[in-house]
């Protein structure tokens, strides 16, 4: 993959995604699924409630890029695209010329946060969407076009596009994350000690912006996609259509450049099935969508973690089960948990144990068999906390 150039900035990447990964709980494929999006030079969507880290999150991933111009801005629908892309410069226009200020606005920012996007006001929005498919803006007084040095948008928004309009911008956020709120109440609590334990300072890795800039101009198109995995793609597009589940050609497309971004993060020359797996970011509209895309994909490439997933089916119910029996006495708690739960939870984990050695053996991809094993370990951190009463914090075994 490319000299050495290439595999130190892909090396720094991944150490940012580790680093991030231990500060921000239960968001390790998030940041893994944003650095990816950035390589591809793409703009990814954080979808989720208030609260769950988002802009903190994309602050501190893109304050990573030493030497990047960075931009930031809450929308509302009272935003005016000057203040999006540049002030009417005051002096000028008391001389009698018409000028915008860009600097420190979106149109002189390599890397751009958005919050509340689909907030974007009418007046903005076809500035807005030029921006983030062409990289340009036209000024206010109709001069030559500014061409933008973006090379990707990170936005967020609590709920999803209520109108025609905003629709179009969330077609143009090629990648979707849903983000919620800490399932695990270990993770819970250590967040909760973290607000009143002064932290040891964080390992902090930076990238160049030139090295980044070259890795997506350059190193990322580079990286080479197998005809296995054209025909890969062919079929998982079949297999979706047959669920009425149609993506454009356009972001099918443009999902190619991800799974190259994918393989380049990893240190690889050529594209593996294991980066297929953020193609469940891609090829959805509504997020009731995305379990059945998820499935899709990982019934081509990794059974491992479609068994997974079938098992993080079983984790639910009893997830959904414990929320039913809430108000009853622990007594009938606790004779549900020696009855069924704690077998299905103890079963569920050897398995999942069973299923990450032998994808890690054959090289496949185990953040999916991971994810399900997070949810396995929430789950059963519930039980020892809700239904026995215990600290499950502080309790290291299984159930």
């Amino acid at each position: 993959m490319g000299g050495p150039e290439a595999q130190d900035t892909a090396g720094r990447l991944r150490a940012v995604c580790d680093e991030l990964a231990d500060r921000f709980y239960e968001r390790a494929d998030v940041v893994r699924t944003l650095v990816v999006t950035l390589l591809a030079g793409q703009h990814s969507l954080l979808l989720g409630p208030p609260g769950t880290a988002k802009s903190e999150l994309a602050r501190e991933l893109t304050g990573r890029v030493v030497g990047a111009s960075y931009w930031e801005i809450l929308l509302s629908k009272f935003t005016a695209p000057t203040r999006m892309f540049g002030p009417i410069d005051v002096a000028a226009l008391a001389r009698g010329e018409y000028r915008q200020v860009y600097d420190g606005r979106a149109t002189t920012a390599h890397i751009a946060f958005v919050d509340e996007i689909f907030k974007c006001s009418t007046a903005a929005l076809n500035e807005t969407l030029g921006y983030l498919n062409e990289r340009i803006y036209h000024p206010e007084n109709g001069g030559e076009p500014v061409r933008c040095p973006l090379i990707g948008a990170i936005t967020a928004s609590n709920e999803l596009p209520g109108g025609e309009d905003t629709a179009a911008i969330y077609d143009r956020l090629l990648v979707r994350i849903e983000v919620g709120y800490l399932e695990d109440p270990t993770n819970f609590a250590a967040l909760v000690r973290s607000a009143v334990n002064r932290p040891a300072a964080p390992a902090r890795t930076t990238v160049g912006l030139a090295a980044l800039q070259h890795a997506v101009a350059e190193d990322v198109p580079a990286v080479d996609v197998p005809d296995a995995i054209v025909d890969a793609v062919c079929a998982l597009r079949a297999a979706l259509r047959r669920k009425e589940l149609v993506a454009s050609d356009r972001r099918w497309r443009q999902a190619v450049r991800l799974l190259q971004a994918s393989a380049y993060l990893d240190g690889r020359a050529a594209v593996g099935e294991r980066d297929l797996s953020v193609l469940t970011h891609v090829l959805w509209d509504s997020p009731a969508d995305r379990p059945t895309v998820e499935r899709e994909v990982l019934h081509l490439v990794n059974p491992d973690a479609k068994e997974a997933l079938e098992l993080g089916d079983s984790i639910e119910e009893l997830a959904v089960q414990l929320d039913a029996m809430a108000g009853q006495s622990r007594e009938a708690l606790s004779d549900w948990v020696i009855r069924k739960a704690h077998h299905q939870l103890a079963m569920a984990g050897k398995r999942l144990e069973q299923l990450r050695a032998e994808a890690a053996d054959a090289g496949r991809s185990t953040a999916t068999i991971d994810r399900v094993t997070g949810r396995q370990r929430a789950v059963r951190a519930r039980v020892l906390t809700e239904a026995l009463g215990v600290d499950a914090s502080t309790v290291q075994a299984q159930l």
